[in-house]
């Protein structure tokens, strides 16, 4: 399945694309680069948010499909992603997924981490998205502050390591 926008890969490096709402956060692990990895490699950041994660696979992957889940019960918000782009180097780890057909946004989203010169590890998340649902546009403020509310949660979790 393909994604729903054409800046594939924009999370990777370098300014994200015009005309989205931006999302950034960078944080210090006091894990190790090794456990990081291997917790962001399996869902880590999701889970520790509070979403629910759907996929046939173990661990992330290039082409990877899943979908998280917002809410609760029958009140859950399923929404589909793809893994559109994976980097494993010595010091840096992480991979970006994009919106699929039937989420409520259009963008990517990226989570990396990251060795810096003196031996520090850093959980980074870059987004940019826009509303694909006419009720996402009209509630835009309140999913803007679900966003940021799991971002946040999402650096919590790879921090608590």
């Amino acid at each position: 399945m393909n994604v729903t926008y054409s800046e594939v890969g924009a999370t990777r490096e370098g300014p994200l694309p015009a005309g989205y709402t931006h999302v950034t956060r960078r944080v210090r692990l006091t894990a190790g680069f090794a456990e990081a990895a291997e917790a962001l490699a399996h869902w880590r950041p999701q889970h520790g948010a509070g979403l629910r994660v759907r996929t046939d696979a173990e661990r992330v992957g290039l082409g990877v499909e899943f979908a998280s889940g917002i809410g609760a019960g029958p009140l859950r918000l399923w929404v589909p992603c793809k893994i559109v782009w994976v980097v494993d180097q010595p010091s840096r780890y992480g991979f970006g997924f994009g919106t699929l057909p039937g989420h409520v946004e259009t963008g990517e989203e990226a989570f990396v981490l990251s060795v810096d010169e003196i031996g520090d590890v850093w959980f980074e998340v870059r987004a940019f998205s826009r509303p694909a649902k006419w009720w996402v546009r009209l509630g835009a403020p309140f999913a803007k502050l679900v966003q940021a509310r799991v971002t946040d949660r999402y650096a919590a979790a790879m921090r608590s390591l």
